[in-house]
């Protein structure tokens, strides 16, 4: 059995070969050569997809001048914020469901009290249901109710008014209590969502920032 014993140059990803040797070492010699050459190979493949994917980067970024691996990744990380920032203002005033889960109140007049409503989190086979059970349990009368998804996530907007007397709601105190109460409700739903991680298609993911906000009557528009 002849072998060569070996050197691989770690920065090259190069292997150098010893001179021959002959004996009953050559076979575990032999084992070692083969396993430092696959692992050689199998370095130079990743480097390879590394400089690809590096070029292509260098490509989408606008630049003057040649740019090193770290100078090129903070353009594209910057890039990359500045498009999300361009997003979310393009989306302003649309029902597009975010990454965050959210339940929101707030309540405007418009010669009648309304509550505007909304809610969004990750579908699931019951979230409807849950949703209109929950509303139709609250002591006012749905005006409008809109619904938007976008991949597995889903929005839904309501418009919620007195349902007995639009002039019922002069207290303060009253509003608040509503205001509460549809919070509370809202996130109960979402929160049962999170508590059945089976229904959920992202559950191997961890937990997205759950937000939720309330405004109270004297932050809405009239």
């Amino acid at each position: 059995m002849v072998s060569q014993a070996l050197m691989l140059d770690a920065e090259k990803g190069e292997l150098l070969k010893a001179p021959a040797r002959i004996g009953k070492m050559g076979i575990s010699e032999a084992k070692a050569f083969a396993a430092l050459k696959s692992h050689s190979e199998a370095e130079r493949r990743r480097r390879e997809r590394i400089n690809a994917h590096l070029a292509t980067l260098r490509g989408l970024v606008p630049c003057t001048e040649k740019m090193d691996k770290a100078t090129l990744l903070a353009a594209v990380i910057s890039q990359v914020k500045e498009h999300k920032k361009n997003a979310l203002e393009a989306c302003k005033g649309l029902l597009v469901p975010m990454d965050d889960d959210e339940v929101k109140v707030e309540t405007y007049f418009d010669g009648t009290l309304h509550f505007k409503a909304s809610i969004c989190c990750d579908y699931r086979p019951e979230l409807l249901s849950d949703l209109r059970n929950a509303i139709d349990a609250l002591p006012l009368k749905t005006v409008s109710a809109e619904i938007s998804t976008l991949g597995s996530r889903l929005k839904n907007e309501f418009v919620l008014t007195n349902r007995r007397n639009k002039n019922a709601l002069d207290d303060a105190g009253a509003i608040q209590l509503l205001t509460n109460s549809i919070h509370q409700t809202l996130t109960s739903v979402m929160e049962k969502g999170s508590a059945s991680p089976k229904y959920s298609p992202r559950t191997k993911l961890p937990n997205k920032r759950r937000r939720v906000t309330f405004f109270d009557s004297s932050s809405s528009s009239s």
